[in-house]
């Protein structure tokens, strides 16, 4: 079990079909919702729309889902339902993301802060359209978070089942918000050590993307202890290791395929582990160029060069590499040592092997 399947484990079992209908079919209520309190409410259902159903990997539910198949989980649309609400954490924790760092473009659309700005601009409103173009991002953030409970609640899902989960989501939810906050205070005190870098990625990205959607289906499927300890021991390493992917693509993935502007971590002074690694290997006016990129919102595209190959030159790359195939092949061993449905446990080692090879 060391190569992909053809058919990706986000869409086995009609998987990604069915989260997007239980996404839609949610959307569409809330829609009609909105429309009865005020029609100036329809932008807002429309760029939610847009966001969640035009695009994202639907990773997260995936981890659920055959987390929740792999401890012995009879599938339902209910329980898809229930995973489908990870999406609605991950756009609240995107549209939040975008604003903090001022990020123009999300999946090669303008991002949610930038609509509204555009939109006060083109309606000719009072007052700065910035201002309310961030006003308005944080709001739909947080109607995001607000339906991401409202959705696991209205799944259908036994109310005592969603009791004995909650503990799992709420951790989840919580973790992905101090993450937020100590990438924003990294930035800000300029710490660049390897160790910060990693507790970061952990608690922003790690637990929330494959740790907690693995727990969150176990949960679910009432699986035993052993199962849970072997879902951490596989997605806390997963986890970094997918953000490391993430790291590397933000500095030299292809904007064709990220759908951000080559560079943007480096614009945004992420203090990231790849640059992290570089700022220990570097020395002299290495360190100085790099370090006065780093936040540099002006940063053009040869400066851009520049600091890619200083990266890559300092072989912090490289060492990025090694540790997500490290952390990866950890992954991989611990879900080696517990029994699981055969079927579940072959879509885990692809997710392990999409989630880390990704191109976008």
């Amino acid at each position: 079990m060391t190569h992909a399947a053809p058919v990706s484990p986000v869409d086995r079992a009609g998987l990604r079909q069915r989260i997007d209908k239980a996404l839609t079919d949610f959307l569409a209520s809330q829609r009609t919702w909105m429309a009865g309190v005020d029609d100036a409410l329809a932008p807002v259902a429309e760029a939610i729309e847009a966001f969640v159903l035009g695009g994202g990997k639907r990773l997260r539910p995936a981890f659920a889902y055959w987390g929740f198949r792999g401890a012995g989980g009879m599938d339902t649309d209910q329980v898809v339902t229930a995973l489908a609400s990870l999406e609605f954490v991950q756009a609240s924790a995107l549209i939040h993301d975008d604003v903090m760092d001022r990020s123009d473009t999300r999946r090669g659309e303008p991002a949610v802060h930038r609509r509204f700005a555009a939109r006060h601009r083109a309606a000719g409103w009072g007052g700065d359209a910035d201002g309310f173009g961030d006003a308005a991002a944080i709001l739909l953030g947080d109607l995001c978070l607000v339906w991401s409970d409202e959705l696991l609640h209205s799944a259908g899902l036994d109310p005592r089942t969603v009791a004995q989960a909650r503990p799992v989501f709420d951790a989840m939810r919580t973790e992905v918000t101090v993450g937020q906050y100590l990438d924003v205070l990294t930035q800000a005190t300029g710490d660049t050590s390897v160790e910060r870098a990693s507790k970061v990625a952990r608690y922003k990205s790690a637990k929330y993307t494959v740790e907690r959607p693995l727990l969150l289906g176990a949960t679910l499927a009432d699986a035993p202890e052993q199962v849970r300890a072997a879902y951490s021991a596989y997605g806390l390493p997963l986890g970094e290791a997918f953000q490391l992917r993430d790291d590397v693509l933000g500095i030299f993935g292809d904007p064709a395929q990220t759908g951000k502007p080559a560079g943007d971590d480096l614009r945004e002074g992420k203090r990231t582990y790849l640059v992290a690694a570089a700022l220990e290997a570097t020395d002299g006016a290495g360190r100085e160029l790099l370090l006065g990129g780093l936040g540099d919102p002006g940063l053009d595209e040869s400066r851009v060069a520049r600091l890619r190959e200083l990266i890559d030159g300092s072989g912090a790359l490289a060492r990025t590499e090694r540790r997500i195939a490290m952390l990866t092949d950890t992954a991989l061993a611990a879900l080696a040592t517990v029994d699981l449905d055969t079927e579940a446990r072959q879509a885990l080692v692809d997710l392990a092997i999409a989630a880390t090879r990704r191109t976008d």
